[in-house]
């Protein structure tokens, strides 16, 4: 599947090239996000990336422009639902239309799976990321854990695709 957005292109991709890619946005991203120094290696972050893909039902998806990976998400198909289990735009695409394109792309990729629901996990004060999610259609819940390597707290979305 490819869903082409304003000169950005997503669509499904795989093999150590496009994680290395991806674990590169998410450093990127995770250092602007919350104001560190310098980026982690991305090395540091592939390993979050590939254990994830190990999963059962999960994809990787990268959104670019031209030949410039932008952006990322890693799907996890779960019987009834799908899960996002990251989602980050390079801090350069912040504002272009990356994020949209890939929550379209999730959407759609739900709908071709007959997953009728969606789920995630965001950081609770990641304001940017939440204000995208719930211009998506993306609905907090009141599920709040501290969950994953940030040790920070996270909100439940859902998301009804029918």
């Amino acid at each position: 599947m490819r869903i082409t957005h304003e000169e950005l292109t997503v669509e499904s991709a795989e093999g150590i090239a496009a994680e290395r890619e991806a674990a590169g946005i998410w450093a990127r991203a995770t250092a602007e996000r919350d104001q560190l120094p310098s980026v982690a290696p991305t090395e540091e972050k592939l390993a979050g990336i590939q254990q994830a893909l190990a999963e059962q039902g999960a994809s990787l998806h990268l959104a670019r422009r031209g030949q410039r990976a932008v952006g990322f998400c890693l799907l996890i198909s779960r019987g009834e639902f799908l899960e996002i289990r990251y989602l980050a735009t390079d801090p350069e695409a912040w504002g272009s239309g990356a994020g949209r394109a890939l929550l379209e792309h999730v959407s759609e990729h739900a709908r071709r799976a007959a997953l009728p629901r969606g789920e995630l996990w965001v950081i609770a004060d990641n304001a940017r990321a939440i204000n995208t999610y719930e211009r998506a259609g993306w609905v907090a819940t009141d599920d709040v854990e501290v969950r994953g390597s940030a040790g920070r707290p996270e909100r439940r979305f859902v998301r009804d695709f029918g």
